[in-house]
């Protein structure tokens, strides 16, 4: 029974360790001293005044009055040696608290990188087994090609006399897919940068088909896709940012190579919280760095060709789109507009 009264003030802390019970700290030991000493000199003030009276009258006010004066300073004392306990007590729970939110935030960061480690191998043998499929595709169609023409001969002779139609043209093999396809209009161009806006969103889905056969425009579409996807695994929308909307003159003048202070205005995104976890993913995901930085390129190379014949109501419609909106906020970060 003794042993167990002797460990019951002993209690177990945060990491299981046995927390031995604390003593008097430097600001009890300064109350107490302070307390001694007025009372100590409180007393001696009442031996040593005297009263001229030799039967003075007991007065309650002048007793509450005197009692006040002894104990308020000794109050006062202990609840500022209470006050410094205190905040010492709350420095160690912030510092605790602050090492679980590095901790957690360490662990979290780990956990996107094995994740996107492994999802990397997967995409890429896809990628790869696409690749091989096309080639072995070109090269069937090669080799048939070429054996219709050794099996097929010179061609005929034309009879004499039979008239020549020369207005008839010949087509020739191998002609592209996408070469045969009507160009891309620019209202399908932009109207497909912006994707479609819900599910049923008939007319948005048939522009970005469109867009996906354009050789030029499917590049940027699939990086700003990727970059977007990407993007909301933090919760970042582009439709719930609000950038400032720059003149198109600007828009040209970065199109046409100019960079630095003058454009700096081209990102417009102000979000503190977006352009935080972004920076932070940009120095931490190297899949989202390489996805980041080819879609700033692509969307370049693109804005600079379209910028030669776009009017400026097609520059401002499509300044307001959802891949415009993640080129600001991924160039403002990367530094593009500096």
């Amino acid at each position: 029974m003794a042993d167990k009264n002797q460990d019951a003030p002993i209690k177990l802390g945060i990491y299981g360790k046995k927390r031995v019970p604390e003593g008097w700290s430097a600001a009890d030991i300064i109350a107490a001293s302070l307390s001694l000493l007025w009372l100590a000199g409180s007393g001696l003030f009442f031996l040593f005044a005297g009263s001229p009276d030799a039967n003075p009258r007991f007065d309650p006010i002048v007793f509450v009055l005197i009692l006040i004066a002894v104990t308020m300073p000794v109050a006062l004392f202990w609840v500022g040696a209470s006050a410094a306990k205190s905040a010492r007590i709350m420095r160690e729970e912030s510092t605790r608290l602050q090492s679980a939110i590095d901790a957690m935030r360490h662990t979290y960061i780990q956990q996107q990188q094995m994740a996107n480690m492994s999802v990397r191998p997967t995409v890429e043998k896809k990628l790869d087994q696409l690749v091989a499929a096309q080639k072995q595709a070109e090269s069937a169609m090669a080799t048939f090609a070429s054996v219709r023409s050794r099996q097929a001969g010179p061609p005929p002779a034309a009879p004499q006399g039979a008239p020549v139609d020369d207005a008839q043209p010949s087509l020739a093999l191998g002609t592209p897919a996408e070469e045969m396809q009507p160009p891309l209009s620019v209202e399908d161009f932009i109207r497909a940068l912006n994707f479609p806006e819900t599910a049923d969103d008939q007319e948005g889905f048939r522009a970005l088909r469109r867009a996906l056969q354009d050789r030029t425009a499917a590049k940027l579409v699939r990086s700003a896709q990727d970059v977007l996807t990407l993007l909301s695994q933090d919760g970042i929308y582009m439709d719930d940012l609000n950038p400032d909307r720059s003149r198109p003159e600007l828009w040209r003048r970065f199109a046409q190579g100019e960079r630095g202070a003058a454009i700096a205005a081209l990102g417009g995104v102000r979000d503190r919280s977006c352009l935080a976890l972004t920076s932070g993913r940009m120095r931490q995901d190297p899949i989202f760095r390489d996805a980041a930085h080819h879609f700033l390129r692509q969307f370049d190379h693109t804005f600079s060709a379209f910028e030669k014949t776009a009017s400026d109501q097609e520059i401002n419609d499509l300044s307001d789109t959802r891949t415009a909106r993640a080129f600001m906020l991924l160039g403002r970060v990367s530094g593009t507009f500096d």
